[in-house]
């Protein structure tokens, strides 16, 4: 847990979902078609809580948790200057295998968008999971962000320089069969464990989740670079781009490319 903590006190989570903005465009439409109109969400591994900030727009009264303090103490100031304050019903270093203090079917809807991937012990990814269950109240829904294991070796085989031990065949052989994965180079993401894409269902049923939708976070757009991605906005046409991206996110085919998962589901 010290290197994720370590990690995300010196990289700038704001401010990647605001230069790479597709993963948070796609994700938010999809939790806000599953929504309650009021109720109460867990934001549980929120990072600075930039998903947390949209959802207390909306009136929802919002709890907080992650493990970095750094990213408690953003949060707190986004909520300030955006004057959302009194919409948080607290802001909590936790870790999302043990919410000390939440209590039991607390919540309306909770999102779990960051910790999954994090957790590369089997045992650690279901008590974060069970913890999730716990909290959530029936008939609540739950979001909750896997990444794919196949998008990972595509990247891997695309630029192996950048995501070292990885590159060589051996070693993608080896990641493709345990889903681990642990940056060679210091300071680069950190640990963490990429799921198949046919595993992804079955896992979360056997938690106790029954299945509402699973979609490509960033859809297809992994197979566009930014040439072709600046093409369609040189043609005024970028909005319509957006539009398709997000209509087709939860198409079978191209769910194993996109390099985050949002799996949606209904605690019964």
């Amino acid at each position: 847990m010290n290197k994720i903590i370590d990690y995300y006190s010196g990289f700038d989570e704001w401010g990647r979902l605001e230069r790479e903005p597709l993963e948070f465009i796609i994700n938010s439409y999809y939790i806000k078609k599953y929504l309650p109109v009021t109720g109460e969400v867990l934001d549980n591994g929120a990072g600075p809580g930039k998903y947390a900030m949209e959802l207390a727009k909306l009136g929802l009264r919002v709890t907080l948790t992650d493990i970095t303090p750094k990213h408690i103490r953003i949060a707190r100031e986004k909520a300030s200057e955006l004057g959302l304050t009194t919409k948080f019903h607290g802001f909590h270093v936790l870790n999302a295998t043990h919410l000390k203090g939440i209590a039991d079917e607390q919540f309306d809807v909770c999102l779990m968008l960051g910790p999954l991937y994090h957790l590369q012990e089997e045992g650690e990814r279901a008590a974060a999971l069970e913890e999730l269950y716990r909290v959530t109240k029936p008939n609540g829904v739950v979001f909750i962000a896997v990444q794919s294991r196949m998008r990972m070796v595509i990247n891997s085989l695309q630029s192996p320089s950048q995501w070292r031990p990885n590159d060589n065949l051996d070693a993608i052989q080896t990641f493709f069969s345990d889903g681990v994965f642990n940056h060679k180079d210091e300071g680069r993401f950190t640990g963490a464990y990429y799921f198949h894409l046919e595993e992804v269902v079955p896992y979360m049923e056997n938690k106790g989740f029954k299945t509402l939708e699973l979609i490509g976070s960033s859809s297809f757009a992994a197979t566009l670079n930014e040439g072709q991605m600046q093409h369609w906005r040189d043609q005024g046409e970028y909005e319509k781009l957006l539009d398709l991206l997000i209509q087709t996110a939860n198409d079978s085919s191209i769910l194993g490319i996109s390099s985050h998962l949002l799996y949606i589901g209904r605690k019964p």
